[in-house]
C-alpha cells in the first residue's frame, strides 16, 4: 500500500473536503476521457483521492468525449495508468474501476450536452440524493475549448437541488495578449471567477507552495528579503529529454508559451512578491499582480534562446535526434527548446536585482530550483568567503538549503562552504507528499482559488512576453543551437554572470547520499 499520510498531512488534506450531509453527492466529469491527459494524469490523481478516501466513496466519475467506449474498453484503457501495490489497494481499485461512468458525445452539438445533465442528474436522483454537485475538468484540446465551455454553460452548469458547479481549464490560456482578450472576452460572458478554475500545476508542488510560508512565516528572512542583501535570484527548470514524437505539438508553442510564461513566471511572483494582508487567495493574487506590474516586457536583448541538436549519449535513445529531426516539425522552425531570460521588477523592493528564469529541453539533467544569492561580505577579513546561497529544490528531491562558509574541522582556520539542509525525505519520513494535480483537484472540490491563476494575472504575464512572443513567431530570433545532454547554449551562462550571479563549484548532497 503507498505510504499513508500522516495524521497531520491527512487532517490538512481532509479540510479540503466539505462535509454537507449524506444527501449531497460529487459528480467530477472528465471532459476529453479518451486523451492522454486524462489516462495519464486525471484518472491516476481521482484514483489516489479514491484510495486514500480523502474524497467520499458515493462521488461519481463520469467521463465524456467523442470516442465509442464501452465501461469495459474505458477501464482497459486506464488499467495501466492506476497503480495498486497489497490486496487491499488492489480490491479498491476494483471498486474505482466499477464505478467509472462515460458518456460519448460531440463537443460542438448542445443536444450532447442536455444529454450529459440528464445522465448526471439520472444518477443523483437514483441514488436518493438531494443535492449534487458538480467538477467538470476539460482535458481537451484549444480547438474545441469555445464549443465546450459554450455548450457545458448552457447545459450542465444547473446543478441537481442547488448544489454548486465547477469548471476546471487548463493552459494554453491564449497565445498573446491578443488571442487571451478574446479567450477571457468569451469566458467572462458565461462564468464568475468563482466557478472558473484556471490550472497551474506548479502552483500544486509541495515547495512552490511553501514559498509564501517560507518568507513570511519566518522572522530572519523578513529584513533580508530586499535589493539591499540580494545580488539575484535565479530560477532554473530542467529536462533532460528532449521532444521527439511530440515536436508538432511542442512547435506551436516554444518553451516560452510551454512554461516560462506561465509556471516558471508564477513562481517568481510568489518570491518577489509583498507580503498580503491575509492567505485569502485574493489577498495573495493581488501582490502577484502588482509584481507582474512592476516588469517591463522583455527584449530580445533581454534572453538567449537555443535549440538543441542531437548528440548520441549512451543509455538516451532520443539523444541522437536534434529537435529538427522530428517528423512533426518544419525544416526551417527557429522554435526555442531554450530560453534563459532577465527579468526586471521596478519596484523600491527590488530595483537592481536581477531576476532569472532558465528554462529548457534536453538538457543535462532534470531539475527545477530556485537560487536565491545574497551580497558579498563587506570588508571581508577573510578574503575568499563565497556568497551565501538560499536553494529551494523543487524537484526532484524537494528540500531547503542554506549554502553558506564555517571553519574547516581541525586545528587550522581554513575556511570551507557547507549547508543548512532541510531534505523532506529525510526530516519528513514516513509522509506521502501529494502530486501537484492531487492537490489542486481537492482545492477546486473545496472552493478554494488559493493556488490558481487568476484572470489579471495572466494579462499581465501575457503583456510582458507579447512582444517577444512576436518577433519568435515572425522568424526575426535565431535560436543558438546546442548539443543535448549539455547545459544549453554557453551564451545563457555568460548572460547571468553578466547579471551578477556567481558560479562556485559546489555538489549539494543529501546527507543519506553523503554517507554512501
Amino acid at each position: 500500500m503507498a505510504v499513508p499520510p500522516s495524521p497531520e498531512a491527512e487532517k490538512a488534506l481532509q479540510s479540503f473536503i466539505v462535509d454537507e450531509g449524506s444527501s449531497t453527492v460529487l459528480t467530477f466529469t472528465v471532459l476529453g476521457a479518451s486523451g492522454d491527459l486524462a489516462k495519464k494524469k486525471i484518472y491516476p490523481v481521482l484514483w489516489s483521492l479514491f484510495m486514500h478516501k480523502l474524497i467520499p466513496d458515493d462521488t461519481f466519475f463520469v467521463g465524456y468525449a467523442r470516442s465509442a467506449l464501452t465501461h469495459e474498453a474505458l477501464v482497459e484503457r486506464l488499467r495501466p495508468y492506476l497503480k495498486a501495490s497489497t490486496d487491499e489497494d488492489k480490491a479498491r481499485l476494483e471498486v474505482f474501476l466499477g464505478k467509472l461512468l462515460y458518456v460519448q458525445g460531440k463537443y460542438d452539438e448542445l443536444e450532447s450536452f442536455q444529454n450529459l445533465n440528464t445522465f448526471i442528474n439520472d444518477k443523483v436522483k437514483a441514488a436518493g440524493m438531494k443535492v449534487g454537485n458538480r467538477v467538470f475538468y476539460l482535458a481537451l484540446p484549444p480547438s474545441v475549448f469555445v464549443p465546450v465551455t459554450s455548450n457545458l454553460k448552457e447545459a450542465c452548469m444547473q446543478a441537481t437541488g442547488g448544489g454548486w458547479a465547477r469548471v476546471i481549464v487548463e493552459k494554453p490560456f491564449g497565445r498573446d495578449s491578443e488571442s487571451f482578450a478574446a479567450l477571457k472576452a468569451h469566458l467572462d460572458s458565461l462564468y464568475t471567477e468563482d466557478q472558473l478554475f484556471r490550472i497551474d500545476h506548479y502552483l500544486g508542488k509541495e515547495m512552490v507552495q511553501n514559498l509564501i510560508l517560507l518568507r513570511f512565516g519566518n522572522t530572519m528572512f523578513n529584513r533580508i528579503w530586499n535589493r539591499d542583501h540580494i545580488q539575484s535570484v535565479v530560477i532554473t527548470m530542467k529536462e533532460d529529454i528532449g521532444t521527439y514524437g511530440r515536436g508538432g505539438y511542442f512547435d506551436d508553442f516554444g518553451i516560452i508559451r510551454d512554461v516560462m510564461q506561465n509556471h516558471l513566471l508564477q513562481v517568481l511572483t510568489l518570491v518577489a512578491m509583498e507580503r498580503p494582508v491575509s492567505k485569502s487567495a485574493d489577498d495573495i493574487r493581488d501582490e502577484k499582480v502588482k509584481v507582474l506590474k512592476c516588469i517591463e516586457p522583455i527584449t530580445v536583448d533581454d534572453i538567449v534562446l537555443g535549440q538543441y541538436i542531437g548528440n548520441p549519449i549512451p543509455g538516451k535513445v532520443d539523444s541522437k535526434y536534434g529537435y529538427l529531426d522530428d517528423e512533426g516539425v518544419p525544416d526551417a522552425s527557429k522554435t526555442p527548446t531554450f530560453a534563459t531570460a532577465v527579468f526586471k521588477i521596478r519596484n523600491e523592493r527590488w530595483d537592481g536585482v536581477p531576476f532569472i528564469i532558465k528554462c529548457g529541453k534536453a538538457l543535462n539533467e532534470r531539475k527545477a530550483e530556485i537560487r536565491i544569492q545574497f551580497k558579498d561580505v563587506a570588508a571581508d577579513i577573510f578574503s575568499n568567503t563565497v556568497r551565501n546561497e538560499l536553494v529551494i529544490r523543487v524537484q526532484p528531491n524537494e528540500s531547503v538549503y542554506l549554502k553558506m562558509n564555517v571553519k574547516s574541522p581541525g586545528s587550522g582556520f581554513e575556511m570551507q562552504q557547507t549547508d543548512l539542509d532541510l531534505t523532506y525525505n529525510q526530516r519528513f519520513t514516513g509522509i506521502r507528499l501529494p502530486e501537484a494535480y492531487e492537490r489542486l483537484v481537492l482545492e477546486v472540490i473545496h472552493g478554494s482559488a488559493l493556488h490558481f491563476v487568476r484572470t489579471d494575472e495572466l494579462e499581465e504575464a501575457w503583456r510582458i512576453f507579447t512582444p517577444l512572443l512576436k518577433d519568435i513567431d515572425a522568424g526575426k530570433v535565431e535560436p543558438i543551437k546546442y548539443k543535448f545532454g549539455s547545459r544549453g547554449p554557453a551564451e545563457s551562462d555568460a548572460m547571468i554572470q553578466k547579471c551578477g550571479y556567481h558560479y562556485t563549484h559546489y555538489d549539494w548532497q543529501s546527507r543519506k547520499e553523503a554517507e554512501k
